[in-house]
């Protein structure tokens, strides 16, 4: 028997509702900070696999890269983002996988923004100036901000008078309002109050903000102590000052620093920035920025430059018209010259020949800023080389008034200059290592002067092992630490344009290639086969360097196995002959390429598979009218039977939970197939307690793979006609009740193992009807976010007639002092639904557990309805248990002791007669002795 996978999701955590907004889009509404609990529901046979995932949110949200493999999803401390819709996904392999969603809603409510705006402006015929204020609030929530405009304690509303307008600016999607003053007037001097509220939606209280308007009213103003760029020198210490000119309220003044955090080595104090010993990575640029929400923001920016200098380099360019690549006498020679330096305008270069200064000429130029060389480059042209021209030059680059060391760079221009050329040495071309180990490649350079030489990754666009994506080397020598299977490729070596010849870069190629142990497959494989049957191995190499078995060794339980040279290149086999006891156990495969070993692992058996429980069966609790016993259905199939000999028997262990002692039975076996669904009964279970099963299937090998589950006490889901069946909400399908969602909030499941350690006192029961503290019952939080005459109904499933009268029986549990009330109504399904309330109670009924039994005689298919209506305040929790509906009439009989209502006189308020009500023939006997 196969079944594919079907999903539900339900929801528990710190859920604020969860509406339904049509058939097909279901809301989970939750407060930012709160826990997010989502559970998927599963069936299916095989038992599906659940995997949750998550449209994006956000681009920040991992989520949905990370993706979730259990049936329940929980996020502590919700925030924002992490809202979208979540998707719950089973599949078993049988049929297309279940894909459910719920779109998750997080609410939130930031503080509020307040800015002033003031404008004056002419009045057209008149001798005075007209001045307006914006007043403009602005904050982020979810739901859309209710905004409320306070002036004092008098609440403003759109054109009260002539003088106050109150608008949403375009495109501001509800996250603001503005309040405009107009024609300001003296009374408009006052105390204005932003109040921002979500309707106290997931108990967000709402949250205000206050701005004084006076006359004096004014944005910031600033005014900074030094220039807009600033040069310093390493090592000094500098006071930057900033100092208000104007605001009010009292401006708050901040300085900041970009790229980057503030360095550590400064101090900001008021408007004043000190920085100490200032280093060459505190440039940047500095900003100084006064805020008192009443027009823009006062900045004041400094762009500090700390003198510096580095990389001194030069360059021999041949003569450019006539195309060469050589120094030849006759044509012209450019020298050039450059350093990286801050200012780099700021820097002076001067030229020397054999340690005298150049004497310029027609024939001896000095150039700067060559296009065709990096900014703030200087150059010696030499026009016509001559034989007096060679010599040795040298370029001096110097920050005058500085105490900034120069920096120089010396070229010999001879006979003997001649461009690069570059190649690979002998036998270098292709470098073979193994992985781990160090490697060099190298690229020869011959000419004067020897440049640099730059490595790149040739067929791959992927940075170097540095992590940068070219490496420079002056001996021509790439050195690699550690090397990896990934860094096996074609590997360019180039000559730089720097420090020797502006020309075309010369170039050659080295291969590396990187020698790994093999890769295999299977890691690890369960083999199962019947006894005295045959069973193939095979070890199979996937990938390796070098690609082919060098050698393969088998050994059975550690003992080495004598095998023939293998003649496959790529994968190793053992034959089993026959599969028997002594044949059964680890068989290990392992191939080497000469650069290491990986082994396949085969577990060799005739061992049964486990067997597969079916976790969908319809109301697999079978309870015991005389007594707290119940016996539970527990069935499975067989995973794969013919792979091995046939099953003989299974056998059975039955643990309660919390208990040591086990219960072993063995279930014989008649008839055996793939799906097919076997059956054995539980008996004498004890309510509501859960116990641990384990199955193992045998054979004539033996005893095959166990599985073990956990069962638990449950209610039939629902009936679908009256019958005695009692529901005690053991299960977390309530026995197809349902909540409605047309009330104010929802009725809660749980037990004294879930209740809230910080529950309300003097309220609510301590267990359900049982005693136990595994026993779970129904009840009404009376606690905020909840109001008097809030409703929770819980309704049941639809019932057929198959009688003309019927008997409601249930537990009901009301203590404390502000107790609201509990109905009973009967819907009944004509043509249309008509809710009928039959019985009712109001009032604290003393600490403890209840029975009520109210007659009915519904005239067509019908549900009841358990509604909790909440009193005047937080004590007044009202539970339910037990509920039963069965044919014929009531009991007469008086109720026993331990179901008995309190007598007058206990300490617990007298109990008031129930209301009996409705057009529907009923009574309720609850009987006082």
């Amino acid at each position: 028997m196969q079944a594919p996978a079907q999903a539900q999701i339900i929801h528990a955590g710190q859920a604020c509702v969860v509406k339904e907004d049509n058939i097909s889009e279901r809301v989970y509404t939750i407060r930012e900070g709160d826990t997010l609990v989502l559970q998927c529901l599963v069936t299916g046979h095989p038992r599906p696999q659940v995997r949750w995932t998550k449209t994006a949110g956000s681009a920040s949200d991992k989520f949905q890269e990370t993706s979730v493999l259990n049936e329940t999803l929980r996020i502590e401390k919700i925030q924002r983002l992490q809202g979208g819709r979540y998707y719950c996904k089973a599949e078993n392999g049988v049929g297309v996988p279940a894909i459910k969603s719920i779109r998750v809603d997080v609410q939130y409510l930031d503080e509020p923004v307040l800015t002033v705006h003031q404008t004056i402006s002419d009045v057209r015929g008149s001798f005075y100036q007209e001045k307006t204020v914006f007043l403009r609030c602005t904050v982020n929530s979810n739901p859309p901000a209710r905004f409320i405009w306070k002036r004092g304690a008098e609440t403003l509303s759109h054109s009260q008078d002539n003088g106050v307008d109150i608008y949403e600016p375009l495109y501001t999607q509800g996250e603001t309002k503005v309040l405009k003053l107009k024609n300001l007037r003296p009374q408009d001097y006052a105390s204005y109050t932003c109040q921002v509220s979500v309707r106290n939606v997931c108990s967000i209280p709402d949250k205000s903000i206050t701005f004084q308007l006076t006359n004096t009213t004014a944005p910031p103003a600033l005014k900074l102590s030094v220039n807009e760029t600033l040069v310093v020198n390493p090592g000094d210490n500098i006071t930057m000052q900033c100092s208000l000119t104007g605001g009010d309220p009292q401006p708050e003044v901040v300085w900041s620093h970009s790229p980057g955090p503030m360095p550590p080595n400064s101090l900001v104090q008021g408007g004043n920035l000190t920085i100490w010993r200032i280093r060459v990575e505190d440039s940047g640029y500095y900003n100084c920025t006064a805020i008192n929400n009443v027009g823009n923001p006062a900045k004041k920016t400094v762009n500090l430059l700390v003198r510096s200098m580095k990389n001194a380099t030069f360059q021999i360019t041949p003569d450019v018209i006539k195309e060469s690549e050589t120094i030849q006498l006759g044509q012209d020679l450019k020298l050039s010259c450059h350093v990286d330096a801050v200012p780099q305008e700021k820097v002076v270069y001067s030229w020397y020949k054999n340690g005298k200064p150049a004497r310029f000429s027609d024939r001896l130029l000095i150039t700067r800023n060559d296009p065709e060389l990096p900014p703030v480059t200087c150059s010696l042209e030499i026009i016509d080389l001559r034989f007096s021209d060679y010599g040795t030059y040298l370029c001096v680059a110097t920050f005058q008034g500085a105490p900034i060391p120069d920096l120089s760079v010396e070229v010999n221009i001879s006979s003997e200059t001649v461009p690069p050329t570059i190649s690979v040495p002998k036998g270098q071309s292709t470098i073979t290592v193994r992985e781990g180990s160090r490697a060099e490649l190298q690229c020869e350079v011959r000419g004067k002067p020897k440049p640099p030489i730059i490595w790149s990754r040739v067929d791959k666009e992927t940075p170097m092992p540095s992590g940068t994506m070219t490496t420079e080397t002056y001996d021509g020598k790439l050195r690699l630490e550690s090397v990896s299977r990934e860094m096996s490729g074609t590997y360019k070596c180039q000559t730089a344009r720097y420090n020797g010849f502006n020309i075309r870069p010369r170039e050659a190629l080295v291969q590396l290639n990187v020698q790994f142990p093999p890769v295999v497959e299977p890691a690890f494989q369960d083999v199962r086969q019947g006894v005295g049957r045959s069973v193939t191995l095979r070890c199979t190499m996937l990938k390796g360097s070098p690609m082919k078995v060098a050698t393969s060794v088998w050994r059975f339980n550690g003992t080495l196995l004598a095998q023939p040279p293998a003649e496959q290149q790529d994968y190793s086999e053992l034959k089993v002959d026959s599969v028997s006891r002594e044949t059964s156990g680890n068989y290990e495969c392992s191939i080497s390429n000469d650069v290491g070993v990986s082994a396949c692992l085969f577990q060799v058996s005739a061992k049964a598979y486990s067997p597969e429980f079916y976790y969908d069966t319809p109301n697999p609790t079978l309870s015991q009218k005389q007594s707290k016993n119940y016996s539970y259905i527990l069935q499975w199939t067989q995973k794969e039977p013919d792979a091995v000999d046939p099953i003989l028997k299974y056998r059975l262990e039955v643990r309660q939970l919390a208990q040591r002692s086990t219960i072993q039975t063995f279930i014989p076996v008649q008839k055996m197939e793939k799906g097919l669904l076997l059956e054995h009964i539980l008996p004498n279970l004890k309510v509501p307690q859960s116990y641990e099963v384990r199955l193992t299937p045998i054979t004539s090998f033996g005893a095959g793979d166990m599985a073990a589950r956990i069962i638990r006490y449950m209610e039939p889901i629902s009936y679908p006609n009256p019958t005695d069946n009692t529901c005690r909400f053991e299960d977390e399908k309530i026995c197809g009740f349902v909540q409605d969602k047309m009330d104010n909030f929802d009725w809660t499941r749980q037990n004294a193992l879930t209740q809230n350690p910080k529950r309300t006192v003097n309220t609510g029961p301590p267990t359900d009807i049982s005693g136990t503290p595994e026993g779970y019952y129904m009840f009404i939080e009376a606690s905020r976010p909840r109001v008097t005459g809030d409703k929770a109904r819980l309704i049941s499933p639809l019932y057929n007639i198959t009688a003309k009268y019927y008997c409601v029986s249930f537990y009901y549990h009301m203590y404390g002092k502000h107790i609201g009330s509990l109905n009973l109504l009967v819907r009944v399904r004509n043509k249309r639904a008509i809710d009928t309330q039959v019985w009712s109670l109001s009032g604290n009924r003393g600490n403890m557990w209840q029975q009520a039994h109210v007659p009915i005689n519904p005239p067509g298919p019908f549900q009841i309805i358990f509604e909790g209506v909440r009193g005047t305040s937080y004590e007044g929790d009202i539970a339910i248990d037990d509920v039963t509906l069965k044919k014929g009439d009531c009991p007469r009989k008086p109720i026993g002791p331990n179901k008995a209502v309190a007598l007058p006189g206990n300490g617990v308020p007298a109990l008031h007669s129930p209301c009996l009500c409705g057009p529907l023939t009923f009574f309720l006997y609850v009987l006082l002795r």
